[in-house]
């Protein structure tokens, strides 16, 4: 590990902002902070918005920054990314801003039932080779269930056409409500009048410039996830994306995935 990292840990250790547990199984028992967050993390009763894969944080602080009476917390395994957004928020101060560090595999252990208003999944690994890996599957949709209040919204953000569409047909397939859908965000934002809308969704992470300065188009769909209904994974073969992502495995050398 670069002292570089070594410096970026020890002061993630010492921000009140941020909850590490890294090393969590299948077996660990709930996370002290369990249906405790609004009291014990962030002192009030304002909704609470979660970032599941939140890399560097910028979504949470973006959002943070516009919306000082909603809390939110960026979730993801990489600290050392976390960092970023950590910092930013203890300096500026943003108390409505919290990161935690674990695999999103287990974050049902750390969510009471209606604790979470919101989630967001912001450039997600698409996970084309398993489809328990996806964080738009019925896996964890299942899961969202578990903390995400009755109808709560899930917003997807994403370069990958892959997700995008397969995120599409898990929609229709269990007749999710869609409250927006776009294959070109940004081509869609010049013709938004609603200037909320085109801020929040105009926030851009590290690595969407990335996918942006390639060419390629950001999509976005939001939808509900009623409590009630037997989730179905939907039966399509789906094309692959055909360019290797930043930081991820490269690509099967298959043209079509489930």
């Amino acid at each position: 590990m670069s002292k570089n990292k070594l410096a970026k840990f020890a002061d993630m250790a010492s921000y009140s902002n941020v909850v590490e547990a890294p090393f969590q199984t299948p077996e660990s028992p709930r996370h002290p902070l369990y249906g405790n967050w609004h009291n014990e993390f962030f002192h009030n009763n304002n909704p609470i918005v979660l970032e599941l894969g939140c890399g560097r944080g910028e979504y949470c602080v973006g959002l943070g920054r516009m919306f000082p009476h909603v809390n939110f917390i960026g979730v993801d395994i990489k600290g050392a990314r976390m960092w970023s957004g950590a910092t930013d928020a203890v300096k500026e101060g943003l108390t409505n801003v919290g990161f935690l560090r674990t695999h999103i595999e287990f974050i049902d252990n750390f969510f009471a039932p209606g604790e979470i208003a919101e989630i967001w999944l912001t450039f997600s690994d698409p996970q084309m080779k398993k489809v328990t890996k996806r964080l738009t599957s019925t896996y964890f949709l299942q899961r969202y269930r578990h903390f995400l209040a009755d109808n709560g919204t899930i917003h997807l953000k994403t370069d990958s056409h892959f997700l995008f569409t397969y995120t599409d047909y898990v929609v229709r397939e269990n007749n999710l409500p869609v409250l927006f859908r776009t294959d070109d965000l940004y081509h869609t934002l010049e013709a938004e009048k609603d200037d909320a809308v085109r801020s929040i969704l105009g926030i851009h992470t590290y690595y969407e410039d990335q996918w942006l300065s390639r060419g390629l188009t950001i999509k976005y769909l939001k939808f509900s996830l009623p409590q009630m209904g037997t989730l179905v994974e939907p039966d399509v073969e789906i094309e692959m994306d055909s360019y290797r992502s930043y930081n991820r495995s490269k690509r099967s050398g298959c043209d079509t995935s489930k």
